[in-house]
C-alpha cells in the first residue's frame, strides 16, 4: 500500500490496497485506521467491492446507523442510499459545511462512503479538519469558547422544508443535541471546533462574563457563531475529492466537517454510505 497525502492540512489517498482485504486482514485494517487517524479522511479509487464488504469493513469500526432521510439499501442493511435523479428536485441539505448527525446525542464516529454513479464533472465533495481549524483560532477565542455549549437541530436543517405537522413529528422523534462547542477526540485527545450547519445557538451563553445588558445576548453570541462555522471555509483546512465509480472516501466525523458540491446539472449521482455509530461528544 502506498500513501499520497494530497494537501499539508488533510486528506491521503491510498494505492495499491482493496479495502475488501480489510475486512479478513487485522493488520492491514489497524494500519488504514492508524492512516485515518491522521489523515482524518482516506480516499482509495477502483473499489469494485460488494455490499456485503462494503458494510463488512464499515463495521469493523462498530455498529452502523441508518437516517432518516435516506433509505437503506434493501440488500445490505447499514448502507444508506443517496441517489439523486434526474427528476428530483434538488434538496439542497448537502451542500452545506456539516458533521454527519450533531443532531443526534452520539454523533456518527466515521463513514465509508462509495460512488456509484457520477456526473462526468462536478459534484464533487469537499472535507475540512477541524482540529486544525481550532488549533489556528486566535487565543482571545479559544479562551472565550472554552466551556460554551451550543443546540444542534434535525428540525432547523432536514426538517425545516417540510409541513408544520410533519416537522414537528420529526422535531419530537429527533430532538434538539447539545454538545461541546469545542469537543476532544475520544482517540486522538485532539481539541476539535465543533460547530457546523446544525448548529442553531449556544445554550450557556448569557453569563454576567458574557452579557452586561440583555442587549449583548443575542447579537453576541450569534456574531461569535458565525465566526466559529465560518473557520471551515477556509482553504487551507479543505481537501477536493472528485469521485469516479467505484471511488471511495472514509472520513473521521469527529475531527472533519464535509460539504458535497452541487454544481451538476439534473442527473443521476448514486452515492452508498455506511455510518459508524459514534459516541457522546466530550
Amino acid at each position: 500500500m502506498r500513501v499520497e497525502q494530497l494537501t499539508c492540512s488533510i486528506g491521503a489517498e491510498l494505492v495499491g490496497v482493496n479495502l475488501a482485504d480489510a475486512v479478513r486482514d487485522d493488520g492491514l485494517f489497524n494500519e488504514i485506521k492508524g492512516l485515518l487517524l491522521r489523515h482524518k479522511v482516506l480516499f482509495l479509487r477502483d473499489q469494485d467491492i460488494s455490499r456485503p464488504d462494503h458494510v463488512a469493513f464499515a463495521r469493523r469500526f462498530g455498529e452502523l446507523e441508518d437516517h432518516p432521510m435516506a433509505p437503506t439499501h434493501p440488500e445490505a442493511p447499514g448502507l444508506v442510499q443517496i441517489y439523486k435523479r434526474p427528476d428530483q428536485p434538488i434538496d439542497r441539505y448537502e451542500n452545506a459545511w456539516h458533521t454527519d448527525g450533531t443532531w443526534r446525542e452520539t454523533p456518527a464516529m466515521g463513514c465509508v462512503l462509495r460512488c456509484v454513479e457520477c456526473p462526468p464533472v462536478g459534484g464533487d465533495t469537499m472535507w475540512a479538519n477541524m482540529a486544525l481549524a481550532y488549533e489556528n483560532l486566535p487565543q482571545a477565542i479559544k479562551q472565550r469558547i472554552e466551556d460554551l455549549r451550543a443546540n444542534h437541530s434535525f428540525e432547523a436543517s432536514f426538517a425545516a422544508a417540510m409541513p408544520l405537522d410533519k416537522r414537528q413529528a420529526m422535531k419530537a422523534q429527533y430532538p434538539d443535541a447539545e454538545h461541546p462547542v469545542v469537543r476532544t477526540h475520544p482517540e486522538t485527545g485532539e481539541k476539535v471546533l465543533f460547530v457546523n450547519a446544525f448548529t442553531t445557538h449556544f445554550t450557556n451563553y448569557h453569563t454576567k462574563e458574557r452579557v452586561r445588558f440583555g442587549q449583548d445576548a443575542n447579537p453576541g453570541a450569534a456574531d461569535l457563531l458565525r465566526y466559529l462555522v465560518s473557520q471551515a471555509f477556509v482553504p487551507e483546512y479543505q481537501v477536493r475529492w472528485r469521485w469516479k465509480p467505484n471511488s471511495i472516501a472514509i472520513w473521521d466525523n469527529r475531527s472533519t466537517q464535509h460539504y458535497a458540491v452541487m454544481d451538476y446539472p439534473s442527473c443521476h449521482r448514486k452515492m452508498e454510505r455506511a455510518a459508524i455509530v459514534g459516541d457522546k461528544p466530550f
